[in-house]
């Protein structure tokens, strides 16, 4: 091709033909500048190629991480409203409502004061912020939820070192200075397993007695009760968010299909 346009040009120049010489010079700059516009434009498409993968990539390993999250979310909620009922039946023994049975009442003070703070799965979210390309993910509905949901685990997070304060402040150090942990735990465990593990000790109720006269005891479980309902609330606000979001993926990766 380049050596036929060589020769047109050259036969040009020697018939002094210089108008068209200036014509078919012209038409050959416009030929190389629409190949090179065309190379430009087969770059560019694949390098937006490339981002799209990457990003359809961080998409399915979001999806995983909050897929993951979501069930969690689903079984601390079980677990605060478990974790809620327990405190309130306490709260019967201190206001004399129930008989004090040691079990009963060991059971339920342990099922409040065992508890677990919430670790999401956020592998993919960490990587795409660190990496700098948050900004490939082109759906802007997309990465608004995911900002958010990042302000709603931190509402959580506050919570749980809310939750915490009060315990190490209003119920721990009263309930470990009082009963017996080893003897109070290897009851609970006993319960917890219908009997297959553990050991139903025997506890004693003076001392159960002593702790249901305690009023800073008993505000513990009331700021328990409190900070679980408000800790339900958050869960399945971030509940909400996920199935949002995981709808919204699997808008975009379908897309692509």
């Amino acid at each position: 091709m380049m050596t036929i346009l060589k020769k047109t040009r050259q036969k040009l120049l020697n018939e002094n033909k210089f108008s068209k010489y200036l014509i078919y010079a012209f038409g050959e700059i416009v030929l190389v500048v629409i190949g090179i516009l065309i190379a430009i434009a087969i770059n560019n498409n694949n390098e937006e190629h490339k981002i799209r993968a990457k990003e359809l990539n961080y998409l399915s390993g979001i999806k995983s991480d909050i897929h993951l999250n979501l069930i969690e979310l689903k079984t601390f909620i079980k677990a605060r409203e478990t974790s809620v009922n327990s405190a309130e039946n306490i709260l019967e023994f201190f206001k004399n409502k129930k008989e004090v049975i040691p079990d009963k009442f060991n059971f339920n003070s342990l099922n409040v004061q065992i508890w677990y703070p919430f670790k999401r799965n956020e592998n993919t979210y960490q990587e795409l912020i660190n990496s700098g390309n948050l900004a490939i993910i082109s759906n802007d509905s997309i990465k608004d939820i995911l900002i958010n949901s990042q302000l709603g685990y931190k509402q959580i997070s506050f919570l749980e070192r809310h939750m915490t304060y009060d315990f190490e402040n209003y119920i721990y150090p009263i309930y470990f200075s009082t009963t017996d942990l080893e003897s109070d735990i290897s009851n609970y465990t006993y319960q917890l397993s219908n009997g297959t593990d553990g050991e139903r000790t025997a506890l004693s109720k003076e001392k159960i007695e002593l702790l249901l006269k305690n009023q800073t005891f008993k505000n513990g479980f009331v700021l328990s009760i409190f900070n679980n309902k408000k800790l339900i609330t958050e869960y399945k606000n971030m509940i909400f968010m996920t199935e949002k979001l995981i709808n919204l993926i699997d808008l975009e990766l379908i897309k692509n299909k």
